[in-house]
Parts: structure tokens; sequence; C-alpha cells
């Protein structure tokens, strides 16, 4: 019970001191704030990326794979990819009939046309060639009209399905259903409009609000089949097994593309945890990093409490000769002070917690998904207390170790 007083009395008198000194303490939390603020912002802003680089590549499907000429992420030479010949229509329609795991295989092919309605023009606007089972794999429908059908593929018919960034820029409030847009050199006929998915951002694959689906035999007619690359989407059934449909598809595409026993795949299987792997690799580096430079700033701020801290032992060494005179043991005051530095040091980190959900709102509203969470904010402020604790630790001892007789005669 004793003990439980003296350390009361001890936070009582930390709290007087520092109400004391209003001006003085005010100061040397601005470290203290500045510092956390920059770590929790580091902090939100690293899950807020890593929140939307899931989001965006969940939209490629999590039981899919991208089987394309070249990896996603290339590391190393890329001399043994660039004579890879590229995969063909026709190495997807042997796939269609061969692979009876695959719930959808689909080949798509990809160009870059500007496109134009009347006078509005956007350029460099990407055209996915594809077939009605994209739907399937983007889990995003039209939100006006129809997407592609499987005799728009069949009979090449010039139709399009437009993003809805396009729609919004080209239209405005106008109805684009079964209006002609120009792409390239080739007018389609707009068949649906699909349904707003957001910016992808700073990750995360294709932004599809800025992006036109035409049917891949259309592309092929419209602007060439001769040595244009493909890459084939196939999605497994709902029961495979993932590892072993990946070595069914492996298999497949070796005997299409007729390699030999002895010879290396000259295709890759990219998917979302390609994408993953490399993200948390090149992230979890840069958030180091980042913590690292941040993490300065409060090493700064713990200096100048330190340093406040020193100058407050100094001006009440008569103090301690009293309370030392009076009764009070070292461990007392070595709790006081560290009260004191604490305290500092919590009201700085509570103060930059608070800047920091306003600015993580800021982020939100204009840059990125971005909300400091439960956990960040209570490692903020164990942070900011075990800074106080570490930086009052030496001061608090000096404290400590006074000669009650020294202290009293100390002018």
């Amino acid at each position: 019970m004793r003990y439980i007083q003296d350390k009361i009395e001890a936070f009582r008198i930390a709290l007087f001191a520092i109400k004391a000194n209003r001006s003085r303490s005010i100061l040397t939390t601005l470290g203290i704030i500045i510092g956390i603020t920059a770590v929790t912002i580091t902090m939100t802003a690293s899950n807020g990326l890593k929140n939307q680089f899931k989001e965006n590549a969940a939209a490629m499907g999590k039981d899919v794979y991208y089987v394309s000429r070249l990896p996603w992420i290339i590391m190393g030479n890329f001399s043994q990819y660039r004579n890879r010949a590229e995969l063909t229509y026709e190495d997807s329609q042997e796939l269609i009939k061969n692979l009876d795991q695959a719930r959808n295989v689909i080949p798509t092919t990809n160009t870059m046309q500007n496109i134009k309605y009347r006078s509005s023009i956007m350029e460099e606007v990407p055209i996915a060639g594809t077939t009605e089972r994209q739907v399937d794999i983007i889990d995003a429908f039209p939100e006006y009209g129809r997407f592609i059908s499987p005799q728009d593929v069949q009979y090449r018919k010039y139709v399009c399905v437009i993003g809805y960034e396009i729609k919004e820029k080209l239209f405005d409030q106008i109805d684009p259903i079964n209006k002609d847009i120009k792409l390239g050199r080739y007018n389609f006929r707009i068949i649906g409009v699909m349904e707003e998915r957001g910016s992808a951002g700073f990750f995360g694959g294709p932004n599809y609000d800025r992006q036109i689906f035409v049917p891949v035999t259309t592309i092929m007619k419209a602007y060439g089949s001769r040595n244009r690359g493909f890459s084939i989407i196939v999605q497994a059934n709902e029961d495979e097994n993932m590892d072993d449909f990946r070595y069914s598809v492996i298999g497949e595409m070796r005997k299409i593309r007729k390699l030999r026993p002895d010879e290396q795949d000259d295709f890759t299987l990219n998917s979302m945890d390609t994408l993953m792997a490399a993200y948390n690799s090149v992230m979890g580096v840069i958030v180091l990093i980042g913590l690292v430079i941040t993490s300065i700033s409060l090493f700064v701020g713990a200096v100048g409490v330190m340093n406040i801290m020193f100058v407050t032992v100094t001006e009440r060494t008569r103090e301690i000769g009293i309370r030392k005179a009076l009764g009070a043991t070292s461990k007392t005051i070595m709790s006081q002070f560290l009260f004191e530095s604490s305290s500092i040091c919590l009201i700085g980190g509570i103060i930059g917690l608070v800047v920091s959900f306003g600015i993580a709102k800021i982020i939100d509203a204009f840059l990125l998904p971005a909300k400091v969470s439960i956990p960040i904010a209570l490692l903020s402020i164990i942070i900011s207390i075990l800074v106080g604790i570490v930086s009052g630790l030496i001061p608090a001892f000096n404290a400590a170790k006074l000669n009650p007789v020294e202290a009293l005669h100390y002018e």
C-alpha cells in the first residue's frame, strides 16, 4: 500500500512540475509530436498502400493463372526470356480443347489507340481484346447495356464496352449506348458501360475505368494478328487444387508449344501471388527505410526531452534534498522524474496522434485509402511512453543518487 501511495505522490508531483513549467513543456513536446506524427503516418500510408494493392490485385482472381510470354516481374538476366516466341490465339484454342480442369480459358490481347467521339478525344487508351468470359475473372459487370457476347466474338463484330471514366469524359450526360466511337481508324458501336471500379492507384494492375473491351477476334481483324502477342487467362474449377491445376496447365502448354522434355518452358504462369511476393519484398525495404528516416525526428525529440530533464534536475536539486531529508527514497525520486519525462512524451504522443488522424483523412480523401488503425494508435502511444522512459532514465538516476546534505546546500 505504501509503495502505491509513493508512486501516486510521485506522479502528482511530476504533473505539478509540468504544469508549473507549461511553456517549456510545450516546446519540449514539439519534437515528440513531430516524431510520433512521422512514424504514425509512415505506418498508416504503408497499410493503405498494402490494402489498396490487395483490393486491386484481388480483381485479377485468386484461382486464376495468366499464361504469358514473359513474367510480370523479371529478376536477373532478361536474355533468357527475350527469344521466346509470342503466345498465339491458336495456343488458347488448343488449351480450351485439352484443359479439362479449367472453368474458363480466355485469350486476351491489347493495343493502345486514340479514341474519339465527335470533337472529344482521349489519347493512348488501352483496348483489351477478350471474350464474354472476362466478367467472370474481373468480377465486374456493365452498369449500362451489356458485355461482349459469344456471337460478338464468333462474328467479329465491331462492338465495345467502355470504362466508366471514358463515359464521363467523352459523353458526360449523354447516354453512350448504341453510339459509335472511333477507336484508332475504326468505328465501334458502344454496347455497354462498365460499373465504376475506382482508380487503380499506385499498384494493382490495370485501371478498368479507363479501358475498353472489344471481342478478341475483332481486335485481330482490325489491328492485325501477325506477330500479335496474346496472354491466356486460365481459371480453375471450384474444387480444383491450385498446385495440381498449375502442373496441368504447364503440362498442356508444353505439349502445345511442342517442347522436348529437356527444354525449359518458353512461357510463364503469372498469378496474384507473384505480385504479392514482389510487393512485400519491395515495400518491406521502403517501409523500413521510411521508418528509419522518420525515427531520426523522434530521436531528436528524445534528446530534447533528456536535455530538459537534466535542466529540471539541476533546478530542483534543493527540492530533492528536502524530500530525501523527509524520508523519500531514491526509488521514489527516480519514479518522480521518470513519470515527468514519460508524461511529457505521452502528451506529445497523444497530440501527434491527433495530428496524424487529420493528415490521414487528407491522404484518404486525395491519394489512397489511409486510416489510422487501433493497433497503430496503440503502438504510437507505447512508443511515446518508452521514449519518455529512455529519455528520463539518466536524469532520474542522477537525481536519485544525490546526497541529501549536499543537495540541501545547493544554490
